[in-house]
């Protein structure tokens, strides 16, 4: 297929209209250089960097590489301090695309306007997206039950209509898409797009430990569970036996101090560094301490892969989906 024309890959400039979501994590400098040689893009978040030194050097590093277009998830919240060193980067770096999550993004609207930076925005429901489109979004990434991470509420046949009829910017579907059916059936729902992400673990490119990549393959969808002991915030993970030890509600402490107005914000501070510092722990290193954030299409992930074998059966699946409607 030569190639699939939808807003989203006219706005990009790409072949095929599909985003690597950004992973905490896992997303890296090589998943992104694979994307655009596969005609797709890719997202990272600029948290996944220690530094913004570090930052700097890989975006730099995959312009020096390939050309296409690359893309930054920011976490607008006051959970990331370094919002405001990430955005100046993303603007100085001329990053094609932001992904926004978490938070009120104004200020990352405003200041990309300014430099032609497209905005996309993850919204759960068309009472958010209303507040992205006032603010200047260019698309919504509509985050649906069957996401992996931080999932939404709405199955995506309910949320993308939805959407696209409380507001008049391009949807990019994310979540529930493992197979080229899938990803079709998310385009006929009338998304520009698809943003997808944990079928990508599984590759030679992603940066985590083999255990991890080897785990997207061995469980299924039956074995994801919601955890919020991870950032304060309903997170999906694969119930490893060390999850089902630890749990997946916040103790009587945890659950406290969060419905506390005075202690709030800072408990979710805290949940989010100590959740973050146990994914760490568990995605570049062999432990029996392992949480392991992924979704529910891992389902369809049977082996380790590289980031063009897994857009290829994913196009190859959408070409055959396709006759099989036409016939």
């Amino acid at each position: 297929m030569n190639k699939i024309d939808t807003a989203l890959t006219e706005m990009l400039g790409i072949r095929y209209p599909i985003i690597i979501a950004p992973m905490f994590l896992v997303s890296n400098a090589e998943m992104l250089k694979a994307a655009i040689r596969s005609g797709i893009t890719g997202a990272v978040p600029a948290l996944n960097y220690r530094t913004d030194k570090e930052f700097r050097a890989a975006i730099e590093g995959i312009k020096n590489e390939v050309s296409g277009p690359v893309g930054i998830n920011l976490i607008a919240n006051k959970s990331n301090v370094r919002l405001e060193e990430q955005l100046q980067s993303c603007l100085d770096l001329e990053i094609d695309y932001i992904i926004t999550s978490l938070g009120s993004p104004q200020r990352i609207i405003e200041k990309c306007k300014q430099q032609g930076i497209k905005v996309f925005c993850d919204v759960v429901d068309a009472k958010y997206a209303k507040k992205v489109e006032e603010l200047g979004a260019d698309a919504l990434i509509a985050v649906n039950k069957e996401a992996g991470g931080h999932a939404g509420p709405t199955p995506a046949a309910e949320l993308i209509p939805e959407l696209l009829d409380a507001c008049n910017l391009p949807v990019i579907s994310a979540g529930g898409v493992g197979t080229g059916a899938q990803f079709k059936e998310k385009l006929d729902l009338g998304a520009c797009g698809i943003s997808m992400g944990s079928p990508f673990i599984a590759t030679h490119e992603a940066g985590v430990s083999e255990e991890y990549k080897q785990a997207c393959v061995q469980y299924g969808a039956k074995d994801i569970v919601m955890t919020n002991k991870l950032s304060g915030t309903p997170c999906t993970v694969i119930n490893t036996p060390y999850v089902q030890k630890i749990g997946t509600k916040q103790n009587f402490l945890e659950s406290f101090l969060n419905s506390n107005k005075q202690m709030k914000k800072f408990a979710k501070m805290l949940t989010f560094y100590k959740g973050m510092k146990m994914l760490e722990k568990s995605a570049f290193s062999a432990t029996y301490k392992t949480v392991w954030c992924a979704g529910p299409s891992i389902e369809y992930v049977n082996a380790v892969r590289s980031v063009d074998e897994v857009v290829t059966t994913l196009i190859k699946e959408y070409e055959t989906a396709a006759v099989a409607v036409e016939k």
